[in-house]
């Protein structure tokens, strides 16, 4: 998969005109001493005796991001609570109602705290097992290589007891991303991210170090199925990308793949009673998608970890976050304009994003309340027309998974503008063509429905249960 610079550069020249951020292809990787680390070391400690300016950064992915420097994705404080996407945006209450994601659906926090986090959160978020770990420890290969299928469907704290007490809230870590003797980039999650890329005809043994500077990020910053059985058991994670290409993971073929079995289907939504997937942090399938900057051979790691001066010495930045929370250091290597003018630009695409996903969530959830209403009716013994219910269910569809796809994707719309406002607008088109066809449904069947439809978002947005205490005090963050 090599890198696309002479398809992009025809492409570059139109995008100039109208791109809001130019990006470049100059990488700051910083030189590396070599060092082997001892087979099957997995502490980030062991690594650090090796690679110290790098450990102590990574440690700090522990430690609150700084406050005040973004408008949607903020930082926290110390003993407070992180934002939840469902107190944010109601409608996300309703449409996930029905499983964990409608109960608490919290901002997580920094590479430190992936695990920390699940076994902080309503259990309905892990009760798919083993699965919900891929991602989130190191050990998750192992995991995998040892217990075969049965990884994916042991219970969530059956699976964690098996790693070493030390090491069971250990988040995503060195070994994730760097072979021990070369430190060169490696794909380490090849029952994931190696089987999909297969799907598309990539040649794994053929990825640059380019390629792996985005990809290594995009084994986790990824949309994922958690296949089940008939009895819900799950069986496999999968990244629904068959039908896609490298550089175009449209989120039709998604939703194609989402829909093609019903063992994709995750849980049963309450509103409607209709069994639905879930779309998860979706950015590498965004950002990659003819973005600017991904059409400029920009890479997550020269916006997330740009270079810094460590005792002299230059190295990437391990803590790693927003560049609106590292004060756009990263932009600086490419762009000309000020911080401040920077800053304007990213916001100015966000609150142009968050305008339309708001109207886009409540057009849905308004059709999916239209839905609850024609179930209703049927069980009334009134007669609704199949045919166009189900035209309306398709139109459903496509309106909710576009939906979150954007609430998922972390950016707000950043990582790539076009296709962020093409998604939503195609939302709305289908939650109004639906809308139309459950109101004339319902007409027919001699229900009276009012312009505005109460949606009842205290109905799912309160009495969610005992919302926690997510953060422990300053001197009890500690890093291993």
């Amino acid at each position: 998969m090599k890198m696309r610079y002479a398809k992009r550069c025809s492409m570059l020249v139109m995008l100039a005109a109208t791109a809001l951020w130019s990006g470049c292809t100059q990488h700051k990787v910083e030189p590396m001493t070599q060092a082997e680390i001892a087979d099957g070391a997995i502490d980030p400690a062991d690594w650090g005796k090796v690679y110290p300016a790098q450990y102590k950064l990574w440690k700090q992915t522990g430690e609150p991001t700084p406050a005040g420097k973004t408008k949607y994705k903020i930082g926290y404080d110390v003993g407070t609570e992180r934002r939840d996407k469902l107190d944010e945006y109601p409608f996300l209450a309703l449409l996930n109602n029905g499983w964990g994601f409608g109960n608490e659906y919290r901002e997580p926090r920094g590479h430190y705290f992936m695990v920390q986090d699940q076994l902080e959160v309503d259990p309905g978020r892990y009760k798919a097992g083993g699965s919900c770990l891929t991602c989130k420890t190191p050990y998750a290969p192992a995991l995998v290589k040892e217990m075969g299928k049965a990884y994916f469907y042991t219970p969530y704290k059956e699976v964690l007891a098996k790693l070493p007490k030390d090491q069971q809230t250990l988040g995503v870590s060195c070994v994730d991303c760097h072979d021990n003797r070369s430190m060169s980039l490696k794909i380490s999650r090849g029952f994931t991210l190696g089987v999909a890329l297969k799907k598309m005809g990539v040649d794994e043994s053929k990825l640059t170090t380019a390629d792996k500077r985005t990809l290594v990020c995009a084994q986790c910053h990824v949309s994922y199925m958690v296949t089940k059985d008939k009895e819900m058991h799950s069986t496999d994670v999968v990244f629904p990308w068959a039908g896609s290409t490298v550089g175009h993971i449209s989120i039709e073929n998604i939703i194609k793949e989402l829909k093609s079995s019903p063992a994709n289907g995750e849980f049963v939504q309450t509103v409607t009673g209709f069994k639905m997937a879930f779309i998860r942090h979706p950015e590498y399938e965004l950002f990659s998608n003819e973005s600017p900057h991904w059409l400029a051979g920009v890479s997550c790691a020269d916006c997330h970890m740009p270079s810094l001066t460590v005792d002299g010495k230059k190295v990437s930045d391990h803590r790693i976050m927003s560049p609106l929370k590292n004060d756009l250091v990263a932009c600086a290597a490419c762009h000309t304009e000020t911080p401040q003018e920077l800053r304007g630009k990213v916001l100015a695409i966000q609150d142009a994003t968050m305008t339309v996903f708001l109207k886009a969530g409540y057009a849905t959830a308004t059709v999916a309340k239209l839905f609850e209403k024609a179930n209703q009716t049927e069980k009334a013994g009134k007669k609704i027309d199949k045919a166009l219910y189900a035209q309306a269910r398709e139109e459903y569809d496509q309106s909710f998974y576009r939906l979150l796809f954007i609430a998922a994707e972390n950016s707000i719309g950043f990582h790539n503008p076009k296709e962020t406002m093409r998604v939503l607008q195609d939302s709305l088109k289908h939650s109004a063509v639906a809308d139309a066809q459950l109101r004339q449904l319902l007409s027919q069947a001699g229900v009276n429905v009012p312009v505005q439809v109460d949606l009842e978002l205290a109905k799912y947005t309160n009495n969610r249960g005992v919302k926690k205490l997510m953060f422990k005090p300053e001197h009890e963050i500690k890093a291993p």
